[in-house]
C-alpha cells in the first residue's frame, strides 16, 4: 500500500460545483490538515446518520479514525470533501479492494466507497455532486467498479446511487443492501448529470433574479455616487422584496437613506431584523470588497452582484484580486455576477427587479438579453426601449468571473417567460459546452448571438475557464451546427430579436420585396441574396405611391403563395407644394397594419428611412413588450394583428435577413 508521500496532492481535483437549490460548494481532497475539520464535521452529523455510516452506533471518531480518514495516497485511497465556508458539509472515500473484498493495491480495479452528508445538507444533491467527481478519480487511478454497503432503511442513499445512471447490480446479503456500480460512462448516465447541472445551474439564476430581499453595499450619505444610483434605481423599479442601505460608514443614529432602512453592514441586518438577505449588490472600492464579502457569506447571502471596477480589466494585480474575489464568494457558496458588472434586471411582475445603473427598467417583455460589456448593455437597452420592446430579464456579466451566459442559456431552455434569447459575447470560454447548451435552447427556441471583436475562444480578463482558441470562422460553423443565428452588430441583434420575437417563422426562404425606392429594394435583394434566401424580383412601387398602394402590394404579396416572408422598403415622397408625404408615418403603420392583420400569417420587416414616427407606430402594435399590468386577455396573439406587425428599422439594413429563411 503507497503512503500518501508516493503521490502529490492532485490539484486538479478541486471543482466548484452548484448545488441542487442554486448554492455552491467546492469539492478538494482531504489532507491531512484537515483533522480540525473532520472532527468538527463529524460532531454535527446526527446519530441517525452515523449509523447509516457506520452500522453500528458511533458517536465520535478515534485519533486512529481521524488519522486513517484525512492520510490517503491518492492512488489507493482517495477522501474528497466537500465545503462551504472552508467547513465541511459531506466526505466520501474509495478504498481499493481485490475480488474477495480485501484492501488491494493496483491493479486491483474495484473500490469500496462510502459517504457522509451533514444533516443540514441533506437534499441539496451533495452526494450526487460527490459520486460524480469521486467516480471520475476512481476511472482516472483504474479503478472500474464501485462497491457500497447500504442498510435498508437508507433510502437517501441508495437513491444516491440507483438514479446516477450507472450500470449497476443490486442484492441483499447480511441484513445490508450490496450494490455493485460499473463506473463506465453511459448515456444515462451522461444524461443524469447534465440534467443535474441544468437543473442546479438554473436554479441558481433564478435565486439571483428573483431575490426577497437585497442589500445595496456601498450606498454613499449623500445623493449621487454607484451604489446610491442603484439603490435608487431598485427603488423607482417597484421592487416588490425588501430593500436595505448598508455603508460602514453611517453615523449609529443613521435609521435610513432614500426611505429604505440603513446599517452599517448585512451583519448588523440580520442582528436587528432576523432576516436573511437573498442578494447583496457591491458598489464598494475594490479594496473594500473582501471585507463586505465575508460580510455577506458569513451571514448567508446567496448571491453577489459586483458593479465595483479595478478587477481583471485593470492589469496583472486586478486579475489577481479577480482570482480571489471568486475564490472568497465560492468558499461562502455565493455566486457571482461580476464584477465590473452593470447590473441585472428583471420584469417578472412579482419581483420588478433593477439592480442596476440603467435608469429605467425596460417593459416587462417575452426577450431575454445576455451581455458581456456594460457600454454595450447599455446601447441595448436604450434601441430596444426605443423600439417599444420589452425583457423578461437583462444581465451584464462584467468580467465573467463566476456566472456565465452558458448559466443562462441553462435558466432560459425552461423559462416560460422567456421566448427569444439574445446574447452579446466577447468570448467563448467553453465551446464545447456553449455549444451543447445553445443546441438544446435553440430546438425550443431561437438563441442570437453577436460574437465582440475579442479573439475567439479567448477568456476574458482574469476569467479562471481553461479556454480554446479557435478561429472566427469556426466560431460560425459551432454556431451553425448549434442552430444558433449569429449578427454582425448589435444593430442586427436587436432587429433579429424584435423579428424573432413577434413574428411567425416563415415556411421556407422565399422573401418578396417591395417599396418606393428601387436602390433600397435592390440593397435589399442582395442581401437576402448573401443571407441564402431566396428573394423574388423587388416590386417598385415607385416614390409615387401612397399608403393605400403599400397596403395593397402587401396584401397581394402575403397572399402569394411562392411567398413565405416580406421585406417592405420605403422613404418619404416629397410633393410639388414641399409636403413629405405620410405624414408622421402613422398612416403608412396604419396601412401596413391592415394589410397583415387580413392576410395569412407570415413575417413582415419594415426598411425605412427618415419617416418621422413609423418606428413607433409599429412598436406600438408589437407584442415584444406586454402592458405593466401583463400580457393582454388570454395573450391572444401577441400584437394586435395577430402576429403579423412589423418591427421597424430606423434606416438601411434588412432585418429579415438574418431570421427569415433559417428557422433556429
Amino acid at each position: 500500500m503507497r503512503t500518501p508521500s508516493d503521490h502529490a496532492y492532485p490539484d486538479h481535483w478541486e471543482a466548484d460545483v452548484v448545488l441542487r437549490d442554486g448554492g455552491a460548494a467546492h469539492i478538494r481532497p482531504i489532507t491531512a490538515a484537515d483533522a480540525e475539520r473532520l472532527v468538527s464535521f463529524y460532531e454535527q452529523v446526527s446519530d441517525e446518520s452515523k449509523y447509516y455510516r457506520f452500522f453500528a452506533p458511533y458517536p465520535r471518531l478515534s485519533d486512529r479514525d481521524v488519522h486513517r480518514f484525512t492520510h490517503h495516497d491518492y492512488v489507493d485511497r482517495v477522501g474528497l470533501a466537500a465545503t462551504v465556508g472552508g467547513e465541511f458539509i459531506a466526505t466520501v472515500r474509495y478504498d481499493r479492494i481485490d475480488a474477495s473484498g480485501r484492501p488491494a493495491p493496483a491493479p486491483a480495479d474495484r473500490a469500496e466507497v462510502a459517504f457522509l452528508v451533514q444533516d443540514a445538507h441533506q437534499g441539496r444533491g451533495v452526494a450526487s455532486a460527490l459520486l460524480e467527481h469521486i467516480a471520475a478519480v476512481a476511472r482516472e487511478r483504474g479503478i472500474r467498479r464501485f462497491v457500497a454497503e447500504v442498510l435498508p432503511a437508507n433510502n437517501k442513499m441508495i437513491k444516491v446511487f440507483t438514479d446516477a445512471g450507472y450500470t449497476q447490480k443490486r442484492s441483499f446479503e447480511d441484513g445490508s443492501v450490496h450494490l455493485t456500480l460499473d463506473l463506465e460512462p453511459t448515456a444515462r448516465s451522461l444524461a443524469v448529470q447534465r440534467a443535474r447541472e441544468q437543473r442546479a445551474e438554473a436554479r441558481s439564476v433564478r435565486r439571483l433574479l428573483a431575490p426577497g430581499s437585497v442589500a445595496v453595499v456601498g450606498v454613499g450619505r449623500a445623493p449621487g455616487g454607484v451604489g446610491r444610483t442603484v439603490l435608487r434605481n431598485l427603488l423607482a423599479g417597484g421592487y416588490t422584496g425588501r430593500t436595505y442601505a448598508v455603508n460602514r460608514a453611517f453615523p449609529e443614529d443613521w435609521t435610513e437613506a432614500d426611505g429604505v432602512p440603513a446599517f452599517r453592514s448585512v451583519g448588523e441586518i440580520v442582528e436587528r431584523t432576523g432576516e436573511r438577505v437573498d442578494l447583496a449588490v457591491v458598489a464598494v472600492p475594490a479594496e473594500r470588497v473582501p471585507d463586505a464579502v465575508a460580510d455577506c457569506g458569513e451571514h448567508g447571502v446567496q448571491g453577489l452582484v459586483v458593479v465595483t471596477a479595478g478587477y481583471a480589466e485593470s492589469g496583472p494585480d486586478g486579475r489577481e484580486r479577480q482570482r480571489e474575489l471568486v475564490r472568497q464568494a465560492r468558499s461562502y457558496g455565493m455566486r457571482i455576477i461580476g464584477p465590473n458588472s452593470f447590473g441585472i434586471i428583471s420584469t417578472a411582475p412579482a419581483v420588478r427587479l433593477n439592480a442596476s445603473l440603467a435608469p429605467r427598467s425596460p417593459a416587462r417583455g417575452r426577450i431575454g438579453l445576455f451581455t458581456q460589456s456594460g457600454a454595450i448593455g447599455i446601447a441595448l437597452l436604450s434601441g430596444l426601449h426605443r423600439r417599444g420592446a420589452g425583457l423578461s430579464a437583462f444581465i451584464s456579466s462584467g468580467n465573467r468571473a463566476d456566472v456565465s451566459g452558458n448559466d443562462f442559456l441553462q435558466y432560459w431552455h425552461e423559462d416560460p417567460d422567456t421566448d427569444v434569447v439574445l446574447l452579446y459575447l466577447e468570448s467563448i470560454g467553453n465551446p464545447r459546452k456553449f455549444t451543447r447548451l445553445a443546441r438544446r435552447t435553440a430546438a425550443v427556441k431561437p438563441v442570437v448571438v453577436v460574437k465582440g471583436a475579442r479573439h475567439s475562444g479567448s477568456a476574458p480578463p482574469g476569467h479562471a475557464v481553461p479556454v480554446t482558441r479557435i478561429p472566427d470562422a469556426t466560431v460560425s460553423a459551432l454556431l451553425r451546427q448549434a442552430g444558433v443565428i449569429r449578427v454582425d452588430t448589435v444593430t442586427e441583434l436587436v432587429d433579429a430579436g424584435l423579428l424573432l420575437a413577434d413574428q411567425p417563422l416563415p415556411a421556407g426562404p422565399r422573401v418578396a420585396i417591395l417599396g418606393n425606392s428601387e436602390s433600397l429594394g435592390l440593397l435589399t435583394y442582395d442581401a437576402c441574396r448573401t443571407e441564402g434566401l431566396r428573394p423574388l424580383p423587388p416590386r417598385d412601387l415607385t416614390t409615387a405611391a401612397t399608403p393605400a398602394d403599400f397596403r395593397a402590394a402587401l396584401a397581394e404579396a402575403l397572399a402569394d403563395e411562392a411567398c413565405d416572408a416580406v421585406v417592405v422598403t420605403a422613404i418619404p415622397w416629397v410633393a410639388e407644394d414641399g409636403v413629405t408625404e405620410f405624414g408622421d408615418g402613422e398612416v403608412l403603420a396604419a396601412a401596413l397594419q391592415d394589410a397583415a392583420a387580413a392576410s395569412p400569417a407570415k413575417p413582415v420587416a419594415v426598411v425605412h428611412v427618415e419617416i418621422g414616427g413609423l418606428a413607433e407606430a409599429l412598436a406600438a402594435a408589437s407584442g415584444t413588450a406586454w402592458p405593466r399590468g401583463g400580457p393582454p386577455a388570454a395573450e391572444a396573439g401577441r400584437n394586435p394583428v395577430g402576429g403579423q406587425a412589423a418591427p421597424a428599422r430606423e434606416a438601411g439594413g434588412v432585418p429579415a435577413a438574418p431570421g427569415a429563411g433559417r428557422a433556429p
